[in-house]
């Protein structure tokens, strides 16, 4: 979930290209509204978004899955890269949770989902 359109496209078709089965979706309630447990091996939020930004979807969308992994992306500087820290490197959660900082090479963020993937299979 990205809040650009052509953003969302261009990750879309890479991670489809690696291999993926990739949702992508507008707005995030639409998201909230596909997400059910352990349906989704990875979520991947832009956490400036309309409506609520990915911190609260994480919120949300862990009362309904709360073993999926999520990474954040961000292009918004050191102030939401200090916010995730706080928020999950303390945390128990630190392990199903991850963050992206835009922009990024579309090899870097196939590698990145396929590190936090594997992650998950090893655990």
């Amino acid at each position: 979930m990205d809040d650009e359109p052509d953003n969302r496209r261009i990750f879309k078709i890479a991670l489809e290209d690696d291999g993926f089965e990739v949702d992508a979706f507008n707005y995030p309630i639409a998201a909230l509204s596909a997400v059910k447990a352990n349906h989704y091996d990875l979520l991947i939020f832009d956490i400036r978004m309309p409506i609520m930004n990915g911190y609260e979807l994480y919120e949300k969308v862990k009362k309904i899955d709360d073993k999926v992994k999520v990474c954040f992306l961000t292009a918004y500087g050191e102030h939401y890269t200090e916010e995730f820290k706080t928020r999950f490197t303390s945390s128990s959660l630190a392990d199903n949770v991850s963050f992206i900082r835009k922009p990024i090479m579309l090899d870097d963020l196939v590698e990145k989902v396929n590190e936090i993937i594997t992650r998950k299979y090893n655990q």
